[in-house]
C-alpha cells in the first residue's frame, strides 16, 4: 500500500489482524520496518498506532523486551461484534460472492505451483499444534486460491473480504479445526480436478459454516 492517511494505515493493520496473520501476543515489526513496509511515513505510522492502541488492537510494553503487540482482542472483537446481525450477514455474503467465484477460477486457471502452495497450507493446517500455526497455514490456503484465481482485483476483494471478517482464529481453532480441515480438502480437491462449481460449492459450506461459528461466538460475547 501507499498512502499517508492514518485512516488507511488501520484499516491495513486492523485487517491483518481480522484474517488472522496477526494474532494476539504476535510483536509488530519496528516503526522503520512497518513503515518502510506499508511505504507511509513513521509519523503517520505512529497515529495510526495509537488508534488501534486506544480501540484495544495494540498494547504497547517498555524494555529489552519491549514494543507493541497484538492483544487478546476481547475488546476489540466485542465491539465488531455488536454489529447488527444484518451486517454481521452482509460481510460474510460479501466474502461468499467474491471466495467462491475465486474458487471457481482458480479450479479452471490453477498452475502445478498454485496447487503445491495450495497442498502445503493443507499439510500446515493438518500439523497445526497451535492456534498461530492454524492462522497462519489457513491465509496460506485461502491467499493461494486468490493468486490461482488469476485476477488481481479479484484477489485485492478476497483480502478486503477477508479483513472486513473479524474472525476470531484462536477460537475458531479450538472450536472446528477438524471440520476446518476438511473443508479445506474438499475446495483442493474440487480445484485440482478442475471442477469449478464443485469448487465453488466447497468454498460456499465452507464460509457458511464460519458464518454459523461466528455467530455462536457473537452471542457468546454480547449482553442479553
Amino acid at each position: 500500500m501507499t498512502t499517508n492517511r492514518p485512516s488507511d494505515v488501520v484499516e491495513e493493520i486492523r485487517g491483518r489482524i481480522h484474517r488472522g496473520e496477526l494474532g494476539p501476543g504476535d510483536r509488530l515489526p519496528s516503526e522503520r520496518e512497518l513503515a518502510a513496509n506499508l511505504s507511509v511515513s513513521r509519523d503517520r505510522l505512529r497515529d495510526a498506532l495509537q488508534a488501534l492502541e486506544q480501540d484495544g488492537y495494540l498494547v504497547s510494553k517498555r524494555g529489552a523486551t519491549g514494543g507493541r503487540f497484538v492483544t487478546e482482542l476481547a475488546r476489540p472483537f466485542a465491539a465488531w461484534a455488536a454489529r447488527t446481525q444484518a451486517e454481521l450477514d452482509d460481510i460474510v455474503d460479501f466474502r461468499l460472492a467474491v471466495e467462491c467465484q475465486a474458487s471457481r477460477f482458480a479450479a479452471t486457471r490453477r498452475a502445478q505451483s498454485d496447487l503445491d502452495a495450495m497442498d502445503d497450507a493443507v499439510a500446515r493446517l493438518e500439523s497445526a499444534a497451535t492456534p498461530r500455526e492454524y492462522r497462519l497455514a489457513d491465509v496460506a490456503f485461502h491467499a493461494a486460491i486468490a493468486l490461482a484465481a488469476g485476477n488481481d482485483r479479484l484477489a485485492a476483494a478476497v483480502e478486503r473480504a477477508r479483513g472486513e471478517l473479524f474472525e476470531p482464529a484462536d477460537e475458531l481453532w479450538r472450536h472446528g479445526q477438524i471440520e476446518s480441515l476438511t473443508d479445506h480438502r474438499q475446495i483442493l480437491g474440487a480445484i485440482r480436478g478442475g471442477e469449478a462449481d464443485a469448487a465453488a460449492a466447497a468454498m460456499a459450506e465452507h464460509i457458511e459454516r464460519t458464518r454459523q461459528e461466528l455467530a455462536d461466538l457473537v452471542r457468546q460475547v454480547t449482553p442479553e
